[in-house]
């Protein structure tokens, strides 16, 4: 696991991190028991760039930040498919946020979790994990709090072995996510982090419709 502040723009877009991400997964190619899974919005390119370079069924799995009131990119936790919620206790602690607080920001997005399992699942159900590897891929750990609700609500399944797959991760997050998956890959964690838009030449927020294509062609990949 890198270590350290590498040279700034590690990759020129999420195109770009995902065939790099899929040469360190190389080892999973070709093999039927193999799933990829993105996590969306901004996961989905990279986990389309791993399956088509692995040849393996590309999925997403929904999952919804809860951004702390007023400052929306810094995770106070995580809730996912399946009714699961997982909090960060740092950033709680730190800025002192009540349980109603957390509560009403999980109410918000629990109907944006819903239509994005409708609009990129068309309600079809996910996937049978039992026996399987399933490689959760993102774009980027930050807190790591989707992720962590990703695979906690995986966990549930019976998938064989899950591993988390990033391009780039906060040091601390990479290490502390090793206790909740099977096998954490982090290209690059920096200790010094700041935000995973920082490690990218090209961060465009990724859309419904490329979601929606993306996911399209990766079936494609197995056909």
């Amino acid at each position: 696991m890198a270590t350290g502040w590498p040279m700034p723009r590690l990759f020129h877009d999420r195109k770009d991190a995902g065939a790099q991400l899929a040469a360190r997964l190389s080892a999973f190619a070709d093999d039927p028991s193999t799933i990829v899974l993105g996590l969306p919005r901004g996961g989905v390119p990279v986990a389309h760039e791993v399956a088509r370079a692995l040849r393996a069924p590309l999925d997403v799995f929904v999952v919804r930040k809860l951004g702390v009131p007023g400052q929306r990119e810094l995770a106070m936790g995580a809730i996912a498919s399946g009714g699961v919620r997982v909090i960060n206790d740092e950033v709680i602690q730190a800025l002192k946020l009540s349980a109603s607080v957390v509560d009403a920001v999980a109410l918000q997005e629990q109907p944006e979790l819903e239509r994005q399992q409708r609009l990129y699942r068309d309600d079809v159900a996910l996937p049978d994990f039992t026996g399987r590897t399933v490689i959760v891929v993102d774009d980027g750990l930050a807190t790591g709090s989707s992720m962590r609700a990703a695979v906690r609500a995986l966990r549930q399944s019976s998938a064989e072995r899950i591993v988390v797959a990033v391009p780039v991760g906060a040091a601390d997050t990479c290490r502390s996510l090793q206790s909740d998956a099977d096998e954490v890959i982090c290209l690059y964690a920096p200790e010094s982090f700041y935000s995973v838009s920082t490690w990218y030449e090209e961060f465009s927020q990724t859309s419904d419709d490329e979601v929606r294509h993306l996911l399209a062609a990766g079936r494609a990949y197995v056909d």
